[in-house]
């Protein structure tokens, strides 16, 4: 069937949502980031240019839970529904923040669980549900009461486990975003580790009413299937390979019925000897059959990802003006800075895109592919390259950081391997988890953190080294060296602590169970047994028993012949990043001529600007919300700020300090003839203290 024919099909059999939400978000915020599209844009206008310097706090939600919060909350009806830093789910009355119920799943561990990012309110007119998700279960509550609907999945949850086939079961799966709606089905993101335990990553929909799987999109083909010829033979049954998954979240075209899913990388991420070749469907931007899940088309953006350049946050919908006539398009935002933008319907880029040459990988077993899409507009809204003439001029230790520089290797698309390599931008972007915002006239804006990252690989330890080792430090070296690293320090400002005297902070049993459940962004490792837990807890307590003289060397083989030797920002002597500012911008791209309007310096360092230094910008998570009342809201910063920009110019109209650092996108709404700003500050990344509130504005 041709393209064309298989796109009338889809819409002669298309059914709407029974609540299905307006492309913009008004009155009500009613889906993660405002609506469908995930367009972050609102048509509320009472808080605008001219009075938004007027803005006060209205209300404040203490969860009473001190931990990063990341959730876009939604409004439905003049209640707001969000989550704690553990993933209870409540609601509150949204016009006065004054609770109404909240949800813990009995049998949850507190505080182990992932970042939530929201959740997805359904009604067909009668029934109203949330749809959550906690652990490795997606949940369905009456959104009168919070009680779980006992006749949804088994007792009112359904597994996430559920399409991922028998390989999945033992493995770690959780969900962190909002699945996304389409009449009867909510189609779900999954995070899955990114190591050689990965489960696959398969996208999957579930029937709203019953909680049973309604359909199955597989990631990584099995033979006779398309895609499959992308990979190694046996890639689709090798234990050591998964992911492939979206854990971003989704947009949706509900008149059409086209399901907009953006893919990560394959595991392990930075070693693909096992998976060679292109490796569709990861790092895609896929447009599936919301009712089948049947392909359509697909864009990667990556082939063979070796550096986990998963796409980071959802698509947005947009309609653009090409050649005199409006085009329905889908924008894609990335980690590298690029902007794709393609065809709503057809797939096809609205923007040319060359394959440029990039270099070869030097570890053995490896191919990195020789091109890589690059869109030629719009420009990147990051920087991509670094010269001597980058380092900071505020660093104290100008000279090291050059040595630094000329002893690695630098550039896009840069393979790692035995040597330091920068990659630039960073593992956490360029764009992040936040996405864009989009208004009706096509300008997008997107904020961006510059910043540099140190990488390499070494040679993971032979059989005969691991089989010497006692099973802990084993255990240690498989499955903690990659993020806490050889030395066990982690990387406390990028959310990976310390083990260092670990028997301080928590009791022996809490590490035991954290390694099998995981907690925030450490994934869980459910394949282990109790024993093998135990043993790398005592290895990290140092009281672990050592194998006796003279004892049989246990088998044990490392898998992939290489290991990643952890995450490092490149920072000065004083903890700064060791580039040049603007550390985190602020872009509006007019997507109907590629060209930006304008780019602004987004976050400062407070103890720098006291010095008479700019604004450096600084780090960040979290998105915009863009308005008719021609604002931009966003937090997002490291330094805990909450900014109103004048979207038209890019110049700062209001800020306030938070509470705590709101890694998280704002929402916006109107209750009781009144338009409040919310956002939800809990703190705890690259350092900043805990939160554990949200706070809404208003206009006096």
């Amino acid at each position: 069937m041709s393209h064309a024919r298989t796109i009338l099909a889809l819409l002669a059999g298309a059914v709407l949502s029974p609540n299905g939400a307006r492309a913009a978000a008004g009155r009500d915020w009613p889906e993660y980031l405002g609506g469908p599209d995930r367009a972050h844009y609102s048509t509320l206008r009472q808080i605008d240019a001219s009075n938004v310097a007027r803005l006060r706090p209205a209300w404040a939600y203490h969860t009473g839970v001190f931990g990063q919060m990341q959730c876009n909350p939604i409004v439905v009806k003049g209640v707001l529904y969000g989550a704690t830093g553990t993933s209870e789910v409540f609601a509150l009355d949204a016009a006065t923040g004054r609770p109404l119920w909240r949800f813990s799943a009995p049998g949850t561990l507190d505080p182990v669980l992932a970042n939530d990012r929201g959740v997805a309110y359904w009604t067909d007119g009668k029934s109203e549900r949330i749809l959550c998700t906690i652990d490795a279960w997606l949940y369905a509550l009456d959104a009168r009461t919070g009680a779980a609907i006992k006749d949804f999945g088994a007792g009112g949850r359904a597994s996430l486990k559920a399409g991922l086939g028998p390989r999945a079961q033992e493995k770690w799966v959780v969900s962190t975003t909002p699945g996304t709606l389409y009449g009867d089905l909510i189609v779900m993101p999954t995070r899955v580790s990114e190591d050689q335990d990965a489960a696959p990553g398969f996208i999957q929909a579930f029937n709203v009413r019953t909680g049973t799987l309604a359909w199955t999109f597989v990631t990584i083909p099995y033979p006779d299937t398309p895609g499959y010829e992308t990979w190694s033979k046996d890639a689709y049954r090798n234990t050591d390979v998964g992911s492939a998954n979206c854990w971003a979240g989704m947009a949706i075209d509900r008149r059409r019925g086209i399901l907009y899913v953006p893919t990560g990388s394959a595991a392990p991420d930075f070693w693909g000897g096992h998976r060679l070749g292109k490796n569709l469907f990861a790092d895609s931007l896929l447009a599936l059959d919301a009712a089948t899940g049947r392909l359509l088309w697909c864009q990667q953006t990556v082939h063979h990802d070796i550096w986990d350049r998963d796409l980071p946050s959802p698509p947005v919908l947009v309609r653009v003006r090409r050649g005199g006539r409006p085009v329905d398009a889908v924008a894609q935002t990335t980690k590298t800075g690029f902007v794709f933008v393609f065809d709503r319907v057809s797939g096809e880029p609205l923007f040319p895109i060359e394959e440029r040459p990039f270099p070869r990988s030097t570890l053995d077993g490896e191919e990195a592919w020789p091109t890589q899409p690059v869109p030629l507009l719009p420009k990147p809204y990051a920087r991509q390259s670094l010269t001597e003439a980058d380092i900071s001029p505020y660093a104290l230790n100008r000279g090291e950081l050059l040595a630094q520089l000329r002893a690695a290797r630098t550039g896009l698309f840069q393979p790692f391997g035995k040597f330091p390599t920068i990659l630039f931008p960073g593992f956490d972007g360029g764009g992040e988890w936040g996405g864009p915002a989009v208004d009706p006239d096509g300008i997008l804006y997107v904020n961006s953190t510059n910043m540099a990252w140190v990488a390499s690989m070494s040679d993971a330890p032979r059989e005969a080294e691991l089989a010497l080792m006692s099973p802990g430090r084993r255990g240690y070296v498989r499955y903690c060296v990659s993020c806490h690293g050889p030395e066990r320090r982690g990387l406390p400002a990028g959310g990976i602590p310390s083990l260092v005297g670990v028997g301080s902070r928590l009791r022996r049993e809490e590490v035991v169970g954290l390694i099998g459940t995981g907690r925030k962004m450490m994934p869980g490792f459910t394949a282990l047994s109790g024993d093998e837990r135990a043993a790398i807890a005592g290895y990290l307590f140092g009281d672990e028993a050592q194998p006796e003289a003279g004892a049989a060397p246990a088998q044990a083989a490392a898998r992939i012949p290489y290991q990643f030797d952890g995450y490092n920002r490149w920072v000065d002597s004083s903890g700064y990043p060791a580039i040049s500012p603007p550390w985190g911008t602020l872009s509006a791209i007019d997507l109907n001529t590629g060209q930006y309007v304008w780019t602004a310096t987004l976050g400062e360092f407070k103890e720098l600007s006291a010095r008479g230094i700019p604004p450096t910008g600084a780090e960040n998570y979290g998105g915009p919300v863009a308005t008719a009342g021609n604002l931009l809201f966003i937090a997002a910063t490291k330094d805990g700020m909450m900014r109103a920009f004048d979207k038209r110019t890019g110049r700062v109209l209001w800020q306030t300090e938070l509470p705590a650092a709101a890694f998280a996108t704002p929402s916006t709404y109107e209750a009781n003839g009144r338009q409040y700003v919310v956002v939800a500050c809990g703190g705890t990344k690259l350092g900043t203290a805990p939160g554990d509130s949200y706070v809404a504005f208003a206009l006096p």
